[in-house]
């Protein structure tokens, strides 16, 4: 079976020289699944601006599918922010990921830039119309938000700035995706929400990248995961299971797109493409 439905992968910017070939040859194994596009991740106030700027020009050299730089903007000045635009811009990249992002250990005051909204409304204003701009979504609410109605309006605050369509946080429930898609659209709001994918891999490191940004892991699959131990290869098996049925649930539903948070590796998203006829 062969889908249609359209698919992209996340990269985060390599530490080491040895890291950056290994992600070409990730990008290369993940190119024959042929997604829309790739994003590479920036750190909190751009700590790892030269490493994703690397990323993203060795990547767009080495195929024709498009590149999608993450751009985050709480702790940078306008001017920063202005010449990476114009940068990207000039090399012919057209697709970009605008967040809020990470305060900066230690740094004080939001920057010129405070939040995504802003972010986006600046974009537009530099550039015009050049990039389609993904924001952020979070259908079990951004850990920093009042509530949920709060969040809620936060999202539709950076659609109505200006942006074409949405990533989520990762997540596992597929009906918190589906409530937070109707109440957007309960307000006019029409952009594409796109379900962020997070394979299961590492049951410790699992646990720790959802605590540390909100998602909600289920206690079932956290009781499971503990009964497996250190079995991997029954965690990844139990993995794929659980994100293969949950990538289903999500296109029957009427996903307009998968996005997988791919950790710099290509066989987990790999494996699930090819269980679901993606790619």
């Amino acid at each position: 079976m062969s889908r249609n439905i359209p698919i992209s992968f996340e990269f985060f910017p390599p530490k080491t020289d040895e890291g950056a070939q290994k992600i070409l040859q990730v990008h290369q194994q993940l190119c024959t699944l042929n997604p829309s596009y790739f994003s590479v991740t920036y750190g909190a106030g751009g700590s790892t601006r030269e490493r994703t700027l690397s990323t993203v020009d060795n990547i767009q050299q080495a195929s024709t599918i498009a590149v999608a730089p993450h751009l985050s903007c709480i702790g940078d000045n306008k001017a920063e922010v202005s010449a990476l635009l114009h940068r990207y811009k000039n090399q012919g990249i057209k697709h970009l990921v605008a967040l809020r992002g990470d305060l900066p250990s230690g740094q004080v005051g939001l920057g010129e830039i405070p939040y995504a909204r802003d972010l986006v409304e600046f974009v537009r204003h530099e550039t015009g119309d050049h990039f389609h701009i993904e924001v952020a979504a979070y259908p079990e609410m951004h850990p920093q938000s009042a509530d949920y109605q709060a969040d809620l309006t936060n999202f539709i605050n950076k659609a109505k700035a200006g942006a074409n369509s949405a990533i989520t946080q990762f997540f596992f429930n597929p009906d918190a995706y589906f409530y937070f898609v109707e109440q957007v659209r309960k307000t006019g709001v029409n952009i594409p929400i796109v379900p962020g994918i997070m394979p299961i891999t590492n049951a410790s490191n699992l646990i720790r990248f959802a605590d540390g940004c909100g998602a909600d892991v289920p206690r079932w699959i956290r009781k499971q995961l503990a009964a497996y131990g250190d079995d991997s290869a029954s965690i990844k098996a139990f993995g794929e299971e659980v994100i293969a049925k949950l990538c289903e649930t999500l296109i029957q539903g009427g996903a307009p797109s998968l996005h997988f948070y791919t950790m710099n590796m290509a066989q987990p998203t790999t494996r699930l493409c090819k269980m679901l006829g993606l790619g």
